[in-house]
């Protein structure tokens, strides 16, 4: 197979295909987050069900007759199902260990060490919505200046803030103190902050979150591919998730629609490596507040972009899309789901195959690095041979 110059992995963030054979261990039997997002009547995606989404092994699906691209699933080895170890996994790293969680809220001794450090008192400490805390906490805030910290079934500590009272550079330092703090047993994935504005009952989140991610406990194919020279351009969190380790160029983004502005722009350079995009929207606007429609809607307009993306590649380029969780929104819960992940990689001169059901979602990363001919980090090429 030819080798490719450029390589665009595209995370729909928690677009899974199906549940895991142990989803029922994490509480989410039975979810599949492309299937509920298929039953909505806004759901038009012509361009990733000719690419083959829908003829993924274990899909309920109708397939399409002859894809254009390889299409295939993966499962997960890490013992998680957040956006941190789901994208470490995708990176080449296997977490054994899951990373804590606090259903009960955190600990006495780390919210009073939060408290001397940033000299402001605590709101909530619960899991939480992150529209409902500052509803219900907001006024609160406004009035006392203590922060309203909450969590969520991942492993995160989330500080919100109206940026009147404390500015989001501000925030962002009550992040990197909680991020020092927070090491050892109590090393969370992530510190987010959450800035929001606006007046009660009418607060809103701000496109200025920053997530304080742990560093990955391994070498990853981005630290691969920078130390061999090639470039590494993270669009979206994927800086904020991988710390910034292994990028060479990191391009944040306020939307989906942003982000693949953004690519776009990035494919029009001369460049030679990987672009690794995040589209979040996905995942935090419409699975995490169970609205299908809107999700349906959101995969439409990608799959609409994605075809002129795909007619503009150029022939040294390959493309793969996936996710790295789910989060279905057709179930109670608003938390991620643990599910197999989506690949579909499209190229001029890339096979046209059923990859099947790969063992990890590090196949991605050992795809890239053999695509770079680098030294694999983890998981088995989806396709090899000489050029």
């Amino acid at each position: 197979m030819k080798k490719f110059k450029r390589v665009f992995l595209i995370v729909l963030d928690s677009l899974g295909v199906g549940a895991l054979p142990d989803a029922a261990d994490f509480g989410d039997e039975g979810s599949d987050t492309l299937s509920a997002v298929m039953s909505s009547p806004y759901c038009d995606i012509p361009t990733l069900t000719r690419m083959g989404l829908r003829n993924i092994d274990g899909s309920k699906l109708s397939p399409f007759i002859m894809p254009s691209a390889s299409y295939g699933r993966a499962a997960e080895l890490s013992r998680g199902k957040d956006t941190t170890i789901g994208h470490w996994e995708i990176a080449g790293v296997i977490s054994k260990k899951s990373l804590p969680t606090y259903p009960d809220g955190f600990p006495d001794d780390i919210i009073a060490e939060f408290s001397r450090m940033t000299g402001r008192g605590v709101l909530c400490n619960r899991p939480a919505s992150g529209t409902e805390v500052i509803k219900q906490y907001g006024e609160e805030h406004m009035r006392t200046g203590s922060l309203i910290v909450y969590t969520s079934a991942d492993s995160v500590f989330q500080i919100a803030a109206h940026e009147d009272i404390v500015p989001p550079e501000r925030l962002y330092e009550y992040c990197r103190a909680a991020r020092k703090i927070l090491s050892g047993e109590n090393a969370v994935g992530r510190v987010i902050a959450r800035p929001f504005a606006g007046k009660a009952p009418d607060f809103y989140r701000t496109p200025r979150r920053h997530d304080f991610s742990l560093t990955p406990p391994g070498l990853t194919m981005l630290d691969k591919l920078s130390v061999a020279g090639y470039d590494v351009i993270a669009v979206g969190k994927i800086n904020d998730i991988f710390a910034g380790r292994g990028i060479t160029d990191a391009i944040p983004t306020v939307s989906n629609k942003n982000g693949m502005e953004v690519t776009d722009g990035i494919a029009a350079r001369d460049f030679r490596g990987l672009c690794f995009v995040n589209l979040v929207d996905f995942d935090m606007l419409y699975g995490h507040r169970n609205d299908t429609d809107g999700y349906a809607k959101a995969l439409s307009e990608f799959d609409a972009w994605f075809a002129g993306f795909c007619e503009r590649m150029k022939s040294g380029d390959l493309v793969i899309v996936t996710a790295d969780h789910g989060c279905d929104p057709s179930t109670p819960s608003t938390d991620h789901s643990r599910e197999y992940i989506p690949i579909i990689a499209a190229g001029e001169g890339a096979p046209r195959i059923n990859l099947g059901t790969r063992c990890t979602y590090a196949d991605i990363a050992a795809s890239i690095c053999e695509n770079f001919g680098i030294e694999n980090v983890y998981g088995t090429p989806f396709f090899g041979g000489e050029e």
